[in-house]
């Protein structure tokens, strides 16, 4: 049981390291669902997507003070989402979180 909860938490950890990290996260729990890495799969691919979505069209303000505001927001979700990862929290990333566990409920 403990072997189980270690593995989900790495894997947890391994989805937030870039969309890569995310893609072998999900090939890794694709084998054993653990509930805890699914969450922050979940929580890591809505990140990642939506900054690369969102992302391009801040890049056209051509203002370092929206673009700073936007890193910093995302840079603030994604250590929250790290950090509850690394200890063994399922605590939804603020304004969005919910979001993505509804879109992304089938990983």
């Amino acid at each position: 049981m403990n072997t189980e909860n270690n593995n989900g938490k790495t894997i947890a950890i391994i989805s937030y390291l870039t969309i890569i990290g995310t893609i072998i996260a999900i090939v890794q729990n694709s084998e054993t669902k653990s509930p805890f890495a699914s969450f922050h799969i979940r929580q890591a691919l809505g990140l990642i997507l939506t900054f690369l979505a969102l992302g391009y069209p801040i890049g056209y303000f051509d203002s370092w003070m929206v673009s700073s505001a936007f890193y910093l927001f995302f840079f603030i979700l994604w250590v929250f989402g790290f950090l509850g990862a690394i200890q063994g929290q399922m605590a939804l990333a603020p304004i969005v979180g919910p979001f993505f566990q509804k879109l992304f409920k089938g990983l």
